[in-house]
């Protein structure tokens, strides 16, 4: 066998969880590469490539090495002083370092190190070969996978996410002998359940992937197999004119479900487009999986696309099958729809009392009341429809209470817009309860008028505070009330929007309504804490240094949309060469003035005792930069105004190398801490940027 080979190692199981699959294989396939390394074995990791399908997870590692290499092994042992007692003979200390390593004394060599000499040993460890070391990796990686509930099977006493078939172990085409989860490695794999049941042999690992392809009908690449579907559905939809609505989520959910992918396009009664295509879209999707289509105006189409996982030879009852299947979930719909307009949202809403939102907080119907009251003082606030708002609020979680929502649970707020749409609430109104969720995700679209807003920020304020108000905010990775989503939600909304607000007040403001909140004002304090510093994730997430957001985190600033822009600017100023030199002074300006006698004010700076030129011209470039950025930063643009803080540089390099700031004279000394008070004043208008001054060694 040559010093490297391709390796393949090939799982089979019953069908796995589709949900999981891509997750799973992405973790098989890190933690076998990393306990590769681990194990100083080599392989070109740049054509290391998975695969996924239902009945699979397997890899394939070219140029793997076969060997470990061997290691110098070099052991320290007790100084040279301390290996002899006082008759000459070897110490304890000595013949037990001996004894440790397996050789007697008289092998131990003598070492130079940096604190003298020292008694050592040094040998030479063999590599393993890595055939042998396959199956304790494997088995190490399978265990890492995030299995949340491993099951058993037959009298195995092995546990894994489902029932293992077959083991796949090549070196080239050589078997590795190996045993994991209680299944003995070989090179028999097996193709399509349907189409192809019979054994395959994988006689190399190269050949994996087309043996799979030709023989088996299996498209082992999961991301081939999803661009086949999305292509196949893309295809499909322009029979009826239109266009398939292809969702990530769902595309990558199909994709597991199937081994290879046989798209078929039906068709369900046109009656059912009048129920609101949410409802539809969800049952066709959730329950079925199945693909919906939209016309140009993106109105649904009475069409579905299925994929399949066997290629029909009568396609039609295929076809007629799913057509039989998917029309009593559409009438569902359609009956629960019709069923819940005949009530309004006032009496779906006093079903919420007797719906516990949290122990001690009370009722659903009670915390629509204080969302009412507080989207009511956010939409004044904010110059929107106040009485809107306010009616938005207490309706708002009404649907809960409804049959739609309670058969389908995506539903919330998506019916109570429509239910109010159909008895005559303002479309501001239904607008508002329609879009109060949003966004339910990172990168999910916002409520878009300011009423909406409103409602939203409501909603979400009351469950921060209260939950936080009663002692229950998060804990490392428990978040039963979702407040971190919720938090990101009133930053996106904030932010996206340009809502102008000072958030302190409004979780104030929640918080007051809280009958169960004891210590109101700790409680606000700890909101807004984590409030802002879900930026630092958000900012984090965008790649920015964690120096930028604490910059402008020492100031204590009240509106989200007013701490972005600073963020934003500090930012920008990072990445300006002046930036480091002028972080480091303000540093040094922090320090010199926290270290002065008494309290140093800006205000007792006099011209007239100026004496050095440096600081002449300091006082100089600071009057005429206050003047230019006073404007900016009234406006809100700290970007520019930062920037143009940057042409202080050279005089502020100047200043610090030609000038003594604690001079004898203790007027001058005075007067130039007042100086350098005004100067860094000036800064702390956007943020505290010593903080981003690198940190000494």
């Amino acid at each position: 066998m040559s010093t490297t080979a391709n390796c393949l190692i090939e799982l089979g199981t019953e069908e796995l969880p589709p949900t999981a699959l891509k997750a799973l294989s992405t973790a098989f396939e890190q933690g076998l590469l990393a306990g590769l390394r681990a194990a100083d074995l080599n392989f070109n990791a740049d054509e290391v490539k998975s695969f996924a399908t239902p009945r699979r997870l397997a890899i394939f590692i070219p140029e793997l090495q076969t060997q470990q290499p061997d290691k110098n092994i070099e052991k320290l042992g007790p100084a040279v002083a301390a290996a002899y007692d006082k008759e000459g003979k070897p110490s304890k200390a000595a013949e037990g370092f001996a004894r440790s390593n397996g050789v007697s004394f008289d092998d131990l060599i003598t070492i130079e190190t940096d604190k003298g000499e020292r008694l050592g040993f040094r040998s030479l460890a063999k590599g393993k070969a890595a055939a042998e070391l396959l199956e304790g990796l494997i088995t190490a990686s399978l265990d890492a996978l995030p299995i949340p509930k491993r099951m058993r099977w037959g009298a195995s006493r092995a546990e894994f996410v489902r029932p293992v078939h077959w083991l796949v172990a090549l070196l080239d085409s050589e078997v590795v002998e190996c045993n994991v989860l209680g299944i003995a490695s070989g090179q028999q794999s097996f193709g399509h359940r349907f189409h192809a049941p019979d054994p395959i042999t994988i006689d190399n690992a190269l050949n994996y992937e087309s043996l799979l392809l030709e023989k088996g009908h299996i498209t082992a690449d999961f991301n081939n197999r999803r661009d086949t579907i999305a292509a196949q559905v893309s295809a499909l939809c322009k029979q009826v004119n239109g266009h398939a609505v292809i969702e990530d989520e769902l595309l990558d959910e199909v994709t597991a479900l199937v081994e290879q992918p046989f798209a078929l396009i039906g068709k369900f009664d046109s009656e059912f487009l009048s129920v609101p295509q949410e409802a539809l879209i969800y049952s066709m999707s959730e329950h079925q999986k199945y693909f919906h289509i939209v016309d140009d105006a993106g109105n649904l189409l009475p069409n579905f696309i299925t994929v399949s996982n066997i290629n029909s030879i009568d396609a039609d009852k295929v076809i007629s099958g799913n057509e039989r299947v998917i029309r009593p979930r559409l009438a569902d719909a359609a009956f629960f729809f019709e069923t819940d307009k005949k009530l309004s949202l006032a009496s779906l809403r006093e079903r919420l009392k007797t719906i516990v939102f949290q122990k001690q907080l009370g009722t659903i119907f009670e915390k629509t009341e204080r969302i009412g009251s507080l989207a009511e003082g956010l939409a004044t606030a904010l110059k929107a429809d106040a009485d809107a708002a306010k009616l938005a609020g207490q309706l708002c979680k009404a649907d809960l209470a409804s049959d739609m929502v309670l058969e389908f649970d995506k539903m919330q707020g998506t019916a109570g817009g429509y239910y109010a749409a159909n008895e005559g609430l303002s479309d501001e109104v239904a607008n508002a309860i329609k879009s109060h969720y949003l966004p339910k995700f990172a990168g999910d679209s916002v409520p878009q008028s300011n009423t909406a807003c409103a409602v939203a920020l409501a909603d979400r304020l009351d469950t921060l505070t209260g939950i936080f108000g009663i002692g229950q905010e998060p804990s490392g990775s428990k978040d039963p009330f979702a407040l971190r989503r919720a938090s990101i939600g009133i930053l996106q909304i904030i932010l996206q929007n340009e809502l102008t607000l000072n958030i302190d007040e409004w979780i104030s403001r929640a918080t007051a309504q809280h009958a169960a909140v004891k210590d109101p004002e700790a409680t606000t304090a700890r909101v807004v804490d984590y409030l802002f510093d879900r930026f630092a994730a958000v900012y984090q997430d965008q790649g920015l240094p964690v120096e930028v957001f604490t910059a402008v985190k020492a100031n204590t600033i009240s509106s989200p949309l007013d701490f972005n822009a600073r963020v934003q600017a500090v930012a920008a100023f990072i990445k300006t060469s002046e930036s480091e030199s002028l972080a480091s002074a303000n540093k040094r300006v922090s320090n010199i003035l926290e270290k002065s006698d008494g309290s140093v004010n800006a205000a007792d700076f006099n011209t007239s005792l100026l004496v050095e030129a440096p600081e002449k011209d300091l006082a100089a470039a600071i009057n005429e930069k206050e003047a230019q950025v006073k404007p900016l930063f009234a406006q809100g643009n700290y970007r520019d105004g930062l920037l143009k803080l940057t042409e202080l540089k050279d005089c502020v390099d100047a200043f610090f190398d030609g000038v003594m700031v604690n001079a004898d004279n203790p007027t001058l000394k005075s007067n130039r801490l007042a100086l350098l008070s005004r100067l860094r004043a000036l800064f702390l208008q956007v943020a505290d940027i010593s903080v981003l001054a690198p940190q000494k060694r």
